[in-house]
């Protein structure tokens, strides 16, 4: 498995801007290539310095760390370009990825026989394989749609609160099919489209549906926001992430709490962990205003119940459960 870390366009922007200093910046998943990558920057004369904190997205660009090293430059790798950054200069690499799908289309098919139009989406590591993915569906007798609603960078890619692109193929598409690995993603527009998934996983050789387990979700979304209604104590948590800070929403959530009767108390917080929320044991419930996939995904690792934007609507009688379903999932879907 061979990611492109696209090194002469990194040789080219270093001998462009010749930085000191130099902040890299990776995912999970490319962390164990940073030695490699330093190598290059320090060819170019540069200092490399290797950012170890996780890294969510191009919402969690490192520009205050990139500022307190000194830093003149940052090179992101693996997602495209969510911020302006005019403070320091910011390279964005996206890492393509080149697997085998052939087979792997073949394997949906049988997943996908009931439907004949389909929605293609992905993420940024296999918009290179997005036209040979439909042509294949294609030269199978689907209909194949690739949604661009002109906000993210390319038309079919889709982010972990993003699915714009999704969204604006809905009423052509009977059901969707999501290139990439895990089921992060794919959830996602299960949620968002409330409409059957398919994920095809090019690491794994992998197809299967999404649906039932985005029926849990549901379920245990539900009993979530019942949880929160007995508390007193809320607790809302501002990002300083700069792509994931909503200082207004922060605001508005705790003057309407606080209108219901409800306490309240602002934390703010890079990080947002068990372990962290732990320390406020008087706290009964948290709203997150971060990214709006922590109180979806990681909810069951918290001992207390932690409710997105639009789920606080819900508990507070100015959204139907029934709208939500439809288009309150993430606030930044539609």
């Amino acid at each position: 498995m061979s990611f492109d870390f696209e090194e002469n366009r990194l040789k080219r922007e270093l001998a462009k801007q010749a930085p000191k200093i130099v902040l890299l910046q990776l995912p999970e998943g490319l962390k164990p290539q940073a030695p490699f990558l330093t190598k290059i920057v320090e060819q170019a004369g540069a200092l490399p310095i290797v950012s170890s904190d996780p890294c969510y997205g191009a919402c969690d660009l490192a520009v205050s760390e990139a500022k307190l090293l000194g830093a003149d430059l940052i090179v992101h790798y693996g997602h495209t370009s969510m911020i302006e950054n005019s403070e320091i200069p910011t390279v964005y690499l996206e890492a393509p990825i080149n697997l085998e799908i052939n087979e792997l289309i073949t394997k949906a098919l049988p997943l996908l026989e009931e439907w004949h139009k389909i929605g293609l989406i992905t993420t940024v590591q296999h918009i290179n394989q997005l036209d040979e993915a439909k042509k294949l569906l294609e030269v199978a007798g689907k209909t194949v749609f690739v949604g661009d609603a002109g906000r993210l960078k390319y038309s079919g890619q889709i982010l972990g609160c993003d699915f714009s692109n999704a969204l604006a193929v809905l009423e052509n598409v009977d059901a969707y099919v999501f290139l990439g690995g895990g089921r992060f993603h794919a959830i996602g527009v299960a949620l968002t489209t409330q409409k059957p998934t398919i994920i095809a996983d090019p690491y794994e050789q992998l197809v299967y549906s999404i649906n039932d387990f985005t029926r849990r979700i549901t379920m245990q979304r539900w009993a979530n926001i019942s949880e929160a209604k007995t508390a007193k104590h809320f607790g809302i948590l501002l990002s300083l992430k700069p792509g994931q800070m909503k200082f207004k929403e922060a605001k508005n959530i705790k003057e309407k709490l606080q209108q219901k009767g409800f306490s309240t108390t602002l934390f703010a917080l890079r990080e947002i962990s068990p372990r962290t929320l732990m320390q406020f044991p008087t706290i009964d419930a948290f709203v997150n205003t971060a990214c709006p996939r922590l109180a979806l995904d990681d909810a069951p690792n918290f001992d207390k119940p932690i409710l997105s934007i639009n789920e606080t609507f819900v508990l507070l009688g100015e959204l139907k459960w029934e709208d939500f379903l439809k288009n309150g999932w993430f606030e930044n879907a539609i």
